[in-house]
């Protein structure tokens, strides 16, 4: 059962359960009735049909998995599960995901989700191979949980969605960046075309996530302007701002593995503490 589990990226889909949660938060003040059955609706759908992505991913990816360290112990290269399984697993999942959250919540959440399935699965996985353009087309699928959280709690989409949207695409670029960062010969060894393997050095990885760490910052402060958040969260979120942009500037004035890794570390832990004040202040 826990190779199972693994194929569904628990870490992963955790923070879109998070994402999710903060989506409906802010759908709900809207004054829409809801109840918490249509919340946890909302929530199983999402859980079921990410970690049904994420087995698709695995099941879609494992040659290359197969020839990277940080990935050849997953379920699939390490012989734990047969491809066919996989593919079985994650396709089930993402089919009743996707049915609970058009039945359970409303059809634009279901819509939603499987916009998401579909650019992360047939766009985004396979431009991995072609182009680093791919971490930029990614970022939309990777962003879609706050949206998905908004509508089923709303019925609709607005501006509030838009700004959760886009801190959410944001800070992937300095988390994705760095990760890639980390483990481009595993990246390399696989044929996976990250900014740092096509690169000749680092500088323009490292220059990217200053520049989105900057941008992030007056995007994260945006729900404080639009009636969102108060000024508890607005003092929060200038400070874990300030943090992944130090941690970015340090990464571009000293470009080693190790400071990528502080990159990393910021942003991981930047967006549960962001979501937290959203939640103590919104």
């Amino acid at each position: 059962m826990n190779r199972y589990l693994e194929l569904t990226k628990p870490r992963i889909t955790l923070f879109i359960l998070m994402s999710t949660g903060i989506g409906f938060m802010f759908g709900s003040h809207l004054g829409r009735p809801w109840t918490w059955m249509e919340l946890f609706h909302t929530l199983l759908g999402t859980l079921l049909i990410a970690g049904g992505t994420a087995a698709l991913n695995q099941w879609y990816e494992h040659e290359g998995d197969g020839l990277m360290n940080r990935t050849k112990a997953r379920p699939i290269p390490s012989g734990r599960i047969t491809a066919n399984h996989a593919l079985v697993f994650g396709a089930g999942l993402s089919v009743i995901g996707f049915v609970e959250l058009c039945l359970g919540v409303n059809l634009l959440t279901g819509l939603l989700a499987l916009f998401t399935l579909a650019s992360y699965l047939f766009v985004y996985t396979p431009l991995k191979r072609v182009s680093p353009v791919s971490t930029t087309i990614g970022a939309i699928p990777g962003a879609m949980p706050p949206l998905i959280g908004y509508a089923a709690a709303s019925g609709h989409l607005n501006y509030e969605a838009g700004i959760l949207f886009a801190i959410l695409f944001l800070w992937q670029f300095p988390h994705f960046y760095a990760i890639a960062w980390m483990y481009r010969e595993d990246y390399a060894r696989a044929g996976i075309r990250m900014l740092p393997v096509v690169e000749p050095s680092v500088d323009s990885t490292a220059r990217r996530i200053v520049w989105f760490s900057m941008a992030l910052v007056p995007m994260s402060l945006a729900p404080k302007f639009f009636d969102m958040a108060g000024n508890l969260y607005l003092f929060g979120a200038s400070i874990l701002g300030t943090i992944v942009l130090y941690a970015g500037f340090q990464a571009n004035s000293n470009q080693t593995r190790v400071q990528a890794r502080r990159v990393l570390l910021a942003s991981v832990l930047y967006l549960p503490l962001l979501y937290g004040l959203m939640a103590l202040d919104s």
